[in-house]
C-alpha cells in the first residue's frame, strides 16, 4: 500500500505487480494471480485526472534451461490469467529462444552482473519486428555502486544493438524509498545510452504498447487504435479551389 501510494504521487498512473518464479527452487508453480482489489481495497486517484490508478498482473519467469520453455508453449489457464508475461533467460540459447518463438510481453535483461555472452543483431531485430519490449532496472543502479557498473555496461551493449527501441524502464522496487519519478527515470535512461525521446518513451508509450501487446495476447482478435495521419502539403494544395490559387499566385 505505501508503494502504491508513493507511485500515484510522484506521477504513475498504472502499477504492474510482478510475481516471479523461479525454476531453480523446487514446487514452484504458476498460480492464479492475488486480484488487486483484495490488496488494495481503494485505489488513489491519479493527479489531475478523475481516474484512479491502474493496477496490473505480472508474470516473470526466470529460465536457465530449455525445458523451462515448454509451461510458455503450453496453453496454461493460469498463465492467461496475467496480464503481462515477461522471461528473464539466463543464457544466451534461452534469450535468443525468448526474441523468437516464445509468446511474451518482456525479455528481461540481468543489469546486476556482467553478462555471460553478447547482444547480436538478429534475434534483437526479430524481437522488436515480433512487438516485444526488453526491460532495464534501474533499483540496482540506485543501490550498489558494483551493480550501477554492471547496469550501464550491459544497457550501452543493448542500445549499441538495438538503436534504443523498445526500451522499458522499470524498478522492480520493494520498498518507497526505491520509487523514483518518471523525469527522474527519464534522466537515467540517458546514462544508459538513450537519446532525450527515447528516454522519455521508455517510461511512457513504450509502457502502454506493452500492455496493448499483452492485451492482444489474451484476446482472440487483437487490439487496435487508430492514429490520425497528417496531411501533406500536396494534398492541401489540391484542396484549394483553382480560383484561390490564380488570385494566390497573382
Amino acid at each position: 500500500q505505501n508503494i502504491l501510494t508513493v507511485c500515484f504521487s510522484v506521477g504513475y498512473s498504472a502499477v504492474a505487480l510482478n510475481h516471479v518464479i523461479d525454476f531453480k527452487e523446487k514446487k514452484q508453480e504458476i498460480v492464479k494471480p492475488v486480484s488487486p482489489s483484495e490488496l488494495f481495497p481503494s485505489l488513489p486517484i491519479v493527479q489531475g485526472t478523475s481516474k484512479r490508478i491502474k493496477v496490473l498482473t505480472r508474470l516473470t519467469l526466470v529460465v536457465s534451461d530449455p525445458s523451462h520453455c515448454n509451461l510458455l508453449r503450453s496453453t496454461s489457464a493460469n498463465i492467461r490469467l496475467y496480464d503481462i508475461i515477461a522471461v528473464f533467460p539466463k543464457t544466451e540459447k534461452l534469450f535468443h529462444i525468448a526474441c523468437t518463438t516464445l509468446d511474451v510481453d518482456l525479455v528481461c535483461i540481468n543489469v546486476t552482473e556482467k553478462l555471460p555472452f553478447y547482444f547480436r543483431r538478429p534475434p534483437v531485430n526479430m524481437a522488436i519486428d515480433r512487438g516485444i519490449y526488453f526491460e532495464l532496472l534501474y533499483t540496482p543502479a540506485i543501490k550498489d555502486s558494483t551493480m550501477r557498473r554492471y547496469t550501464v555496461s550491459n544497457a550501452i551493449s543493448l542500445m549499441q544493438i538495438c538503436k534504443g527501441k523498445n526500451i522499458v524502464i522499470s524498478s522492480a522496487a520493494e520498498r518507497p524509498l526505491e520509487l523514483r519519478g518518471p523525469y527522474d527515470v527519464a534522466n537515467l535512461g540517458l546514462l544508459f545510452g538513450l537519446s532525450e525521446g527515447e528516454a522519455k518513451a521508455a517510461v511512457s508509450t513504450n509502457c502502454r504498447a506493452t500492455m496493448l501487446h499483452g492485451e492482444t495476447r489474451k484476446s482472440a482478435c487483437g487490439v487496435v487504435y487508430t492514429v490520425k495521419k497528417p496531411r501533406k502539403v500536396e494534398e492541401e494544395e489540391t484542396a484549394v479551389p483553382a480560383c484561390k490559387k490564380a488570385k494566390t499566385q497573382a
